[in-house]
C-alpha cells in the first residue's frame, strides 16, 4: 500500500481556488503514472474525483492500466467522471450502505459503513483485498492520502516536492495534532532527483499497525 502526493516547495498541493494542473513537472508526473503500472488499483476521493477529472490511466510510461476505485460516502460522483470510462478496465465506487447513487454500467459497487462522513480506511483496505486488489496507490487528494497515513494503512509514502512556491492553498499531509515531536512521524527517507523535483520515498514499516495493511510489493 503506498501513497503519492505532490506539491511544492511550501507544502501546497493547488492555489487557493483548488487549482493545480500542474505542480509536478513531466517527471514528476512519469513518476506518477509509472506507479499507477505497478499496481493493482489507484484510489482517489470523490473530492478529486470532483475537483480534478482524472482519468487516473497510465499514458506517460509503457504498462497496463490499474482498476480505478473512488470513494464515496455520499454519493456525489458525477456519472461522467472520466475515471468511469468504460475501457476494459475495473471500475469501483466504494460508499454508504444507506447511500444509492445512479452508475453507469459495469461499475462495482463497495458498500460500508459510514462513521461522521467517512469510510475507515481499513475497511476500504479488506474490501479491496477481498476484491482481489492488494497492491494498492493511494493517489489523492491530500485528505484521502493524510486519512490512510493516519490510520497506519501505508506501508510506503512518496512525496514528490517541485521546485515552485504557492504562498497560499491547500496542504500536503494534515494530520491530528502532537504535543512533543517524540510522537512526530520518523520513517525511513530517500531522497532521488525527478529532473528538478525532488522525491521523498518514505518507508513506513515500522509504523504500519499489524493487521490493518499488507505488504505492498
Amino acid at each position: 500500500m503506498i501513497g503519492q502526493i505532490g506539491q511544492s516547495l511550501d507544502g501546497r498541493t493547488a492555489t487557493r481556488t483548488g487549482h493545480s494542473h500542474y505542480i509536478n513537472g513531466p517527471e514528476g508526473l512519469a513518476h506518477l503514472h509509472r506507479l499507477r503500472a505497478l499496481v493493482d488499483a489507484v484510489v482517489i476521493g470523490v473530492g478529486t474525483a470532483i475537483a480534478d477529472d482524472p482519468q487516473l490511466t497510465v499514458r506517460r510510461v509503457a504498462g497496463p492500466n490499474p482498476a480505478r476505485v473512488v470513494i464515496d460516502p455520499n454519493g456525489r460522483l458525477p456519472v461522467a467522471a472520466r475515471c468511469l470510462a468504460n475501457d476494459g478496465v475495473r471500475r469501483m465506487v466504494i460508499g454508504s450502505r444507506n447511500v444509492t447513487s445512479e452508475l453507469p454500467r459495469g461499475i462495482e459497487r463497495i458498500a460500508l459503513p459510514v462513521s461522521e462522513g467517512n469510510i475507515a480506511p481499513a475497511d476500504i483496505v479488506a474490501a479491496l483485498a477481498d476484491a482481489g486488489l492488494r497492491r494498492i496507490l493511494i493517489e489523492g487528494g491530500a485528505n484521502t492520502v493524510s486519512r490512510f497515513l493516519a490510520a497506519g494503512c501505508l506501508d510506503r509514502l512518496h512525496i514528490v516536492v517541485a521546485p515552485v512556491i504557492i504562498g497560499d492553498g491547500p496542504t500536503g499531509i494534515s494530520l491530528p495534532p502532537i504535543d512533543t515531536l517524540a510522537e512526530a512521524h520518523r520513517p525511513h527517507v530517500r531522497a532521488h532527483m525527478l529532473g528538478d523535483e525532488v522525491l521523498f520515498d518514505c518507508s513506513l514499516m515500522s509504523q504500519r499497525r499489524p493487521g490493518v495493511a499488507k505488504k505492498s510489493t
